[in-house]
């Protein structure tokens, strides 16, 4: 392809405005337009960042030749609908996490893509995070020796639109929402080997009165090759975004704080406009981020999307890669709702992996 990759972007909130701001970084990517169902969303959100269409019919943003790829970021419940639309289009897809609702839906979108000739690529940022690749090049080089525990916690006070906290929207509680990060990050740290067992504890211990779904889970996977990796996800820590992982090795030990160390501590008696994400009341200390975007490593993720597209090259993380994240999810739930271990692979008809742990009856 000898012209900039054209970007459509599906969504105008939070996300959205993270996509637009990588995509501003990366010289062989364009943005070219916009959609949002919601009236006036996207036409505001296309103003405040440049963009020359908008739309509120997905089909109307796909009818422009000028998109090569779609990246979407709607809620969990319509990832498998818009992807068949965006497949049967012609158009290459970045889709954020979690990849689906369930393991129908997941199957029905890799063939879609695959049927259509278009790249499927699956949107976990920490692969690309750079404080983490350098963790992950400690491992590979050697110096942590054989790797026995891998560690990954994202953990702050809750989401921040409704539709995550509704279980029939999203599927699951944080287990699904930030839990999925850490299990693509096992896998990719441990070369893609396959997960052996999954045990979790998941409960609902602070906002009760806004989701049904767990807002503290504790997940453990066993790998075939023999490795540990144990999650820890909360959507009840205060004081603003808490994202850190460890590896221990045989020759060897690493801990990596994505944000601490990053940032500028800070006290203020009346607070500050903008810390970090999640923040909340920034009165007394905080920690202020700069370049957040960077260390999640969303710019170093689509730059990298951009290029499979520009250059059909495989990217380091597809659907494929998506589907196998949700079988970790919908055991760790199915364990949560049973109190058991429970070995991989793992098949289930739910509609969503909420429905193993407190809708089994």
């Amino acid at each position: 392809m000898d012209k900039k990759v054209g970007i459509g972007l599906i969504g105008s909130q939070f996300i959205a405005s993270i996509h637009v701001d990588s995509f501003k970084k990366i010289k062989d990517a364009e943005v070219v337009a916009v959609m949002s169902p919601t009236p006036g969303n996207a036409k505001k959100f296309a103003e405040t960042h440049q963009i020359p269409n908008h739309f509120t019919k997905l089909d109307d943003m796909l009818a422009m030749d000028k998109i090569d790829m779609v990246v979407l970021g709607a809620p969990n419940f319509l990832h498998c609908e818009i992807t068949l639309k965006v497949a049967k289009a012609g158009k290459h897809i970045v889709v954020e996490k979690p990849f689906c609702l369930n393991m129908k839906e997941a199957d029905l979108m890799i063939d879609a893509c695959k049927e259509a000739g278009v790249k499927l690529m699956y949107g976990e940022e920490l692969c690309f995070a750079p404080k983490y690749v350098r963790l992950k090049s400690l491992l590979d080089e050697g110096a942590l020796g054989k790797p026995i525990l891998l560690k990954q916690s994202e953990k702050h006070d809750g989401p921040h639109a409704p539709h995550f906290w509704d279980v029939e929207r999203s599927g699951g509680g944080v287990s699904m929402d930030m839990g999925c990060h850490a299990f693509q990050f096992f896998r990719w740290l441990n070369g893609n080997n396959p997960v052996k067992s999954v045990y979790a504890q998941m409960s609902t211990t602070v906002h009760n009165h806004k989701t049904k779904g767990d807002d503290n889970g504790i997940i453990i996977l066993e790998f075939e090759n023999g490795v540990t990796a144990m999650a820890e996800e909360s959507w009840t820590k205060l004081g603003g975004m808490d994202d850190r992982a460890e590896i221990h090795g045989a020759e060897g030990v690493a801990y990596a704080d994505l944000l601490q160390g990053n940032s500028i501590q800070t006290y203020s008696n009346k607070g500050i406009g903008y810390a970090v994400e999640k923040a909340g009341n920034t009165i007394g200390w905080s920690y202020t981020m700069f370049e957040e975007n960077w260390n999640y490593g969303f710019p170093q993720e689509m730059e990298h999307f951009v290029d499979c597209v520009k250059n059909d090259k495989e990217p380091l993380v597809t659907g494929e890669d998506g589907r196998a994240v949700m079988e970790i999810i919908f055991a760790a739930y199915e364990s949560a709702g049973t109190g058991k271990k429970v070995e991989l692979p793992f098949r289930s008809d739910a509609a969503k992996p909420y429905d193993l742990w407190k809708n089994r009856d």
